[in-house]
């Protein structure tokens, strides 16, 4: 559409309008190449993990290749050595396979709509969504730029569940149906935590001074919190044991094995509008 537009200008103003568009274009870096790159390699990564007919060995010559691509895309500051990541990075997979698997396992202990571990792995978005995270989390902790962050936007856009790569999640992480779930940058996830639709783990305030401090809150183990909670706050702990129901709003912190819920207002109609 824009070329027919231009069909109809004169070649000075074409060559003005392209002047004008180059001009704006100011972000050096700005190489949309690198969220496909990153798609692929993430899809790339979980197959290798999870998929029996995916060979490990030739798999990870492959994932190599693909990231050396995004090691040029994406490493701007040549001080740091971003190749070197991926050594350290691939060395990190079995642990974090390992993890992967007790997540599959909770979502089975936990769920009786589960009907067969293999059905986790591949129909559950919630698992999906928390493998992306902890295999972007690891590249997150190593310092290298954006590709962490296209990998759960991936993630959060196939699934409905946000979750920054910067959070810290412990062992045995169940989200169940998954759609709407946001977990902030500096949360704190800890063991055995059950967590349903549409919860909140964010941060009171939004200012670009706060960038570096702890603005979300800490969830200590063993916690369940149900559907559209919305927790809130750096310094707002959620005790361990403890039951935090739907609706709830949590800005504030909550002692160990306490059970938060929220009352709604019930009104019963006595007359009939005629």
């Amino acid at each position: 559409m824009i070329w027919l537009f231009l069909d109809f200008i004169s070649d000075m103003d074409k060559e003005k309008i392209i002047a004008e568009l180059n001009r704006h274009k100011k972000q050096p870096y700005l190489d949309y190449r690198i969220k496909q790159e990153t798609e692929e390699f993430t899809n790339t990564l979980f197959h290798t993990l999870f998929d029996v007919n995916t060979p490990v060995d030739k798999n990870l010559e492959l994932l190599e290749e693909q990231f050396n691509r995004l090691v040029d895309m994406a490493c701007w500051e040549l001080k740091k050595p971003c190749a070197k990541v991926w050594e350290n990075y691939v060395s990190q997979l079995p642990e974090i396979l390992e993890k992967l698997n007790l997540d599959a396992e909770a979502i089975l202990e936990c769920d009786p709509a589960s009907l067969s571990i293999q059905e986790i792995y591949m129909a559950y978005p919630g698992f999906y969504a928390i493998a992306i995270y902890r295999l972007a989390h690891e590249l997150h902790t190593r310092g290298f730029p954006l590709v962490p962050r296209l990998m759960t936007e991936y993630a959060h856009r196939q699934t409905g569940v946000d979750i920054n790569p910067g959070a810290q999640i412990g062992k045995s992480f169940f989200i169940d149906h998954a759609t709407g779930v946001v977990i902030g940058e500096t949360a704190v996830i800890h063991d055995n935590v059950k967590m349903y639709q549409g919860v909140t783990l964010g941060a009171l305030y939004v200012a670009k001074s706060l960038q570096k401090t702890k603005r979300h809150p800490t969830i200590m183990s063993n916690v369940t919190i149900y559907a559209n909670a919305t927790i809130l706050g750096g310094e707002t702990v959620i005790g361990e044991n403890s039951v935090i129901g739907g609706n709830a709003w949590l800005t504030s912190s909550v002692p160990a094995n306490s059970t938060v819920f929220h009352t709604p207002e019930i009104k019963i109609k006595t007359t009939s509008n005629v």
